[in-house]
């Protein structure tokens, strides 16, 4: 009779661990749908994630998801393309208007506007939806997580880089120099990026310049974000020339793979040219995709203006390396504010607010996968890595 019971009793408790794994299973199931709905509606042309710059001076300014046979808006993310295709975003036969000139006073803030639609810019009565502004938003009624952070905390920086040719399609990559840095960035519609003091004026026609942008690989995936502008530099008071800008390198302290300490010997000094990374074609940059590239101290872009970026910057910069531990210093030059240096790598952000303190942080959506059980049956973590997409706007 006892082991009738017992039998009994191991049946009934089998029926309940399977009733618990069908019932666990639903709810599995029921989050992986949530989570495929969630991934496939990032691929649609409508989509209000992803940001850019905007300003009449853009290339692509007044492109939409309808002018191309792909959505190449300006806000669409860029990875995995031909050169032909991410160069310039592939807006070169869309120019701006002559005479729109981004201007870029030295020693002075320049401030762009970035958001995810140009809707939601100064510039919304050449947008398709219309005026959807409110503040200082880059998203109006989206998330963090669309212009691909989870916080504040979570920002990696942007670019603004300068070559000094008047006519885009003489520009190679290699031309671009960055010159500012908001390590903040992208957090705010309003953001500043500080001309450096020295920039010398544009040849006849202006400059080309270009917002860069990749952001963290916690919420999206291995995307670039460029969009090139007609720009001019005002109010020069220096005809000292840009150094010729090298590839950066991964210098500073990365907590997250381990190494807790800056690297400063290892660091590109002087001019640096923009990163360049997961394309098909035209990289300069081959880390892997769990760790892009950032405009920050860890590859030795300091927040604000690149004041070391000079053909007199350094006397002499010897060559970086993992062993190295020579730091070039940089050369002092007199300018009406007094002179700033870029020196090496710190362990953490030098990041400011631009606009003069901290923004409210909003709801954070965190869409990365919490449960072990739920990330194997997904067999890759996609969802915390959506497609969304980002691009800079402002009438340069």
């Amino acid at each position: 009779m006892k082991m009738k019971h017992d039998n009994l009793y191991q049946i009934y408790l089998m029926t309940q661990c399977l009733h618990r794994l069908h019932a666990s299973r639903l709810e599995a199931s029921s989050t992986m749908l949530g989570f495929i709905l969630l991934f496939l509606s990032t691929f649609s042309p409508f989509t209000s994630g992803h940001a850019s710059i905007w300003h009449p001076s853009m290339y692509g300014f007044n492109v939409t998801d309808k002018t191309f046979s792909y959505d190449n808006r300006p806000v669409t993310p860029l990875m995995d393309m031909t050169f032909d295709q991410w160069w310039f975003h592939n807006h070169l036969d869309y120019p701006p208007n002559d005479g729109d000139i981004f201007e870029l006073r030295a020693g002075q803030p320049a401030t762009t506007e970035i958001a995810c639609n140009k809707g939601a810019t100064s510039y919304f009565a050449s947008s398709e939806g219309g005026d959807i502004r409110n503040g200082d938003d880059v998203c109006p009624g989206s998330p963090p997580s669309e212009y691909h952070t989870t916080g504040l905390s979570d920002v990696k920086g942007c670019a603004l880089a300068i070559a000094y040719k008047s006519n885009a399609r003489d520009v190679q990559p290699e031309d671009f120099t960055v010159f500012s840095v908001n390590q903040t960035c992208v957090w705010t519609r309003f953001t500043d990026f500080h001309v450096p003091e020295r920039m010398p004026t544009c040849p006849d026609g202006g400059c080309i310049c270009a917002f860069f942008w990749i952001h963290s690989p916690d919420s999206g995936g291995e995307q670039n974000y460029m969009n090139g502008f007609k720009c001019n530099v005002t109010d020069s008071t220096s005809n000292v020339a840009l150094a010729k800008p090298q590839v950066p390198r991964r210098c500073g302290a990365d907590p997250d793979f381990g190494r807790l300490t800056a690297d400063p010997g290892n660091c590109t000094y002087g001019a640096k040219q923009p990163f360049y990374w997961f394309q098909k074609e035209r990289n300069n940059m081959f880390e892997g995709t769990y760790a892009p590239p950032f405009y920050l101290d860890l590859y030795n872009f300091k927040d604000g203006a690149q004041d070391d970026i000079f053909v007199d910057s350094y006397g002499d910069i010897p060559t970086p390396s993992p062993n190295s531990t020579v730091v070039p210093t940089p050369l002092v030059h007199p300018t009406s504010s007094g002179s700033a240096t870029s020196g090496a790598p710190t362990s953490g952000s030098t990041a400011t607010f631009p606009l003069g303190g901290a923004p409210k942080s909003p709801a954070v959506c965190n869409l990365r996968c919490t449960s072990a059980y739920t990330q194997r049956l997904l067999g890759l973590n996609v969802f915390g890595r959506g497609q969304k997409s980002f691009s800079l706007w402002h009438p340069f």
